[in-house]
C-alpha cells in the first residue's frame, strides 16, 4: 500500500475510533431506536451515491460524442464501483441500487421515508442547497449533507474521492450488523432486507470497493504533495461531520426515551 495512504489513515485514526466506538450503537436495542438510526443514516447512503456519481462524471466521459478522458486506471476503478453500488442484486434476485435496497428495508421495518423522498423530489426542480433549506430535516443531517455537496461543488476529483473513500466506505462496524441480526430474531420484527443490505455492504466494501477506492486516491494524487495534503484535510472534515450526524441520532434517541419515561410516569 502507498505510504501516503498509510499516512492519511494514521492521521484520521482517532476520528475513526470515535465513530466506531460511538455510544449510539449501544442505544440501538429496539425496533424504534433502529428506525431512528435508519431515518438519519439513509442520507449517508444517498449522498454516498452522489459522491460516487460525481466521481464518475469527473473521471469518465459521460457525454456524446465519447472521447477518452482522464486516467484509465481511475476510470476503471470508478466504473466498477458504480456497477456494484448502483446495480447490485437484492435478496430476491432483483437488480437495485444499495440506496433502493436500504429504502425498502426501512419501509419494511416501519421507518419514516417521507422526508428523504421529498428531498429527492425537490432536487429535481431546484439546486441541492435550496432543497435542503426547503426540507424539514434535523440540523445534524443538514450539516452533514451541506458538507458533502460543498466538496462535490469543488469539482476537484481528489477531494471528492477522499470524502468517498475515507468518510464512507468502512464506517458501519460489524457491531451494527450484529445488532440487526439480534433484533431480527424477534418474531415481531421483519428485518431480513436490512440484514441482507448490511451483509452486502460489508462484503463489497471490505473485499472490493475499499481497496479500489484507495487505488483511485493514489491514481488521482500521484506525486502531488498538495493533493495528498488536501485528501487528509477532507478526510478529517467528513469524519467530523459524520460524528455530528451520529451525535444527532444519539440526541434523538435520548429525547424519545425521556418522552416515553415521562409518559409512563404520568
Amino acid at each position: 500500500m502507498d505510504q501516503r495512504i498509510q499516512n492519511i489513515q494514521s492521521a484520521i485514526e482517532p476520528l475513526r475510533q470515535r465513530l466506531l466506538q460511538h455510544r449510539v450503537y449501544g442505544q440501538i436495542n429496539t425496533l424504534k431506536t433502529l428506525n431512528i438510526f435508519m431515518e438519519h443514516h439513509v442520507y449517508a447512503v444517498w449522498d454516498f451515491m452522489s459522491l460516487l456519481k460525481s466521481l464518475q462524471q469527473q473521471l469518465t466521459c459521460t457525454t456524446v460524442p465519447w472521447i477518452p478522458k482522464g486516467d484509465p486506471v481511475a476510470r476503471k476503478l470508478v466504473n466498477e464501483i458504480v456497477l456494484g453500488e448502483e446495480t447490485d442484486v437484492d435478496r430476491h434476485g432483483q437488480i437495485k441500487s444499495h440506496y433502493e435496497m436500504y429504502l425498502e428495508a426501512m419501509q419494511r421495518s416501519g421507518a419514516n421515508t417521507s422526508i428523504i423522498t421529498e428531498l429527492l423530489t425537490l432536487t429535481q426542480f431546484m439546486d441541492i442547497f435550496t432543497s435542503l433549506d426547503e426540507t424539514v430535516l434535523p440540523g445534524n443531517v443538514k450539516q452533514f449533507l451541506k458538507n458533502t455537496f460543498e466538496i462535490i461543488d469543488s469539482g476537484e476529483p481528489h477531494k471528492i474521492a477522499a470524502a468517498f473513500t475515507f468518510g464512507r466506505e468502512d464506517l458501519i462496524p460489524d457491531m451494527f450488523s450484529e445488532i440487526v441480526k439480534k433484533l431480527n430474531k424477534n418474531q415481531d420484527y421483519d428485518l431480513d432486507d436490512m440484514e441482507y443490505y448490511m451483509q452486502r455492504h460489508i462484503e463489497l466494501d471490505g473485499d472490493e470497493h475499499g481497496p479500489m477506492a484507495l487505488q483511485m486516491i493514489s491514481a488521482l494524487c500521484g506525486n502531488d504533495d498538495q493533493k495528498w495534503k488536501d485528501c487528509e484535510e477532507v478526510a478529517k472534515e467528513v469524519l467530523e461531520h459524520r460524528i455530528i450526524l451520529w451525535d444527532g441520532i444519539m440526541d434523538e434517541i435520548k429525547s424519545i426515551s425521556k418522552k416515553s419515561l415521562f409518559s409512563f410516569s404520568k
